[in-house]
Order: C-alpha cells, then structure tokens, then sequence
C-alpha cells in the first residue's frame, strides 16, 4: 500500500480546527485508507495516479534509489557492496514494483509487506512472482507488522503516512531490532511544502505527509541515527510534485 507521489496543489492541509492543525496524524483512518486502495486497480501503474501513464516516473524513482543504496553501502563497511544481500524487506509494497524494478537486483531474497490482498495476489502470479525472489508475504499494515527474522535491508517507500506518529515511531523502532548487524532501513516519502511548517493531511487516502524535522524526530525517538539523506531529483518542475527525500537509518550505538 503506497502513499502517492502527489502534486503540490492536491495536497492542501487539511484544518477543520486548531487541534487538527496541530496533530494531523491524528486524522488518519486505517479502514478509510484500506477502503481507498482496495478501490484501486491491482497494477503499477493504477497505484501511481495519474503518473502511472508515464513510464519515465518509474525509471527515475528507481534510478534514484539505485544511487543513494550505493553510495549508503559504501559508507557501512561491513555491508557487502560487490555482492546481493541475503535478505531485503519491501514495507508496503503494493503489487511489487519496487521489488521488482529495484529490490530484486540488489537482495536474493525480498520479503513482502503489503496488508491489501488483492495486490499480493496479483504479485504471487506476476512473473516475478514466479522468480524465486519473493520470500514470505505479510498481508498487514506496518502498524502491525512485527518481523520475526533479521534483515539486511528494510526498503519502505509511500507507505509510512499512512500511520500516526506514534506508530511510526513503534514501527521504526522494531525494524532497528530486526536489522543484521550490517543492516539498514531506507525511509522514502514525499515531504511537506506547508508554508507554516507543518504536516499535511490528505483526505483522498487518509494520510499525512511529514515535514523533515518531524521524520528527524521520530528517528530519533525510535533510537536510530540517520547515515545519509538525500533528495530524489530528475522529476520534471512542470508536474510540480512534492519533493521526496531518501534517509538511509542505523541503529544508535
């Protein structure tokens, strides 16, 4: 279940009272959310919107991701850089495109995390489906998901706006524990262009769209450190996206 890559002018916070305008998060709905996606067509391009008619939105979001995933592994010597990892994790992978545009090439195995059924079902008779690659598959959201194994990488992409803050931080902080020694978590979501600094609330899929600072304070409050960020580039200005940011997370020593 991806949070959408959204245009600036859809994405109006929504302040129906101070309260909400202070706490956001607090909107969010998890069954108004599953409703929306399981009103969506089990496809790549259905869950991107309207940029789904564009391939090149694919190809330079995981172009993007390629890059920051090897400049990350350069930086944590004990994560091999020549070689796949053992084990990845696709948090809210939806029909799989990130596994298998991206996550397929750089982990053997890819575990998927994705609580709409009918995106799973249609992942287990793709092809990819059929490539050996897919590992176990946790029909649950990321509120509820507690990983049981130790992970080389947790890749979570358009998906974590769909928990309030408090979750958030829960979730952050049991992917710090079920990380390898080497591992590491990516964390890639839109960011906030609130002219007053705040969050964002969307209505259309029950979700919030995060300010730096506030994913800056739930890293820390979930006990992991941020070894490099990055901003997703190549977008055309013409669409007037919201700007998207990669943090690349390791537990505190």
């Amino acid at each position: 279940m991806s949070h959408l890559p959204q245009s600036q002018y859809n994405d109006e916070p929504n302040t129906k009272n101070e309260a909400d305008a202070s706490h956001p998060d607090s909107k969010i709905d998890h069954a108004a959310s599953i409703n929306y996606w399981n009103s969506v067509p089990a496809t790549p391009g259905a869950m991107l919107a309207m940029l789904g008619d564009f391939s090149w939105y694919t190809r330079i979001d995981l172009r993007g991701s390629k890059s920051f995933l090897t400049k990350v592994r350069r930086l944590i010597p004990a994560l091999p850089r020549d070689q796949k990892l053992a084990l990845g994790a696709d948090c809210g992978a939806g029909v799989g495109r990130i596994t298998e545009g991206f996550l397929s090439e750089v982990c053997e195995v890819v575990d998927i995390v994705e609580p709409v059924e009918k995106f799973t079902a249609a992942l287990k008779k793709s092809e990819l489906g059929g490539r050996g690659v897919i590992g176990d598959i946790y029909n649950v959201g990321l509120e509820g998901w507690n990983p049981e194994k130790k992970y080389d990488l947790i890749w979570t992409q358009w998906c974590v706006g769909h928990l309030t803050d408090s979750q958030l931080i829960d979730f952050v902080a049991r992917c710090r524990v079920s990380l390898k020694d080497s591992g590491l978590m990516v964390v890639k979501e839109n960011q906030s262009t609130d002219p007053s600094g705040k969050d964002m609330y969307d209505d259309v899929d029950s979700s919030v769209t995060r300010t730096d600072l506030k994913f800056k304070e739930i890293f820390q409050a979930a006990g992991m450190d941020i070894v490099k960020s990055e901003m997703q580039t190549g977008f055309p200005k013409q669409y007037k996206l919201l700007p998207v940011k990669m943090y690349a997370l390791r537990p505190k020593n």
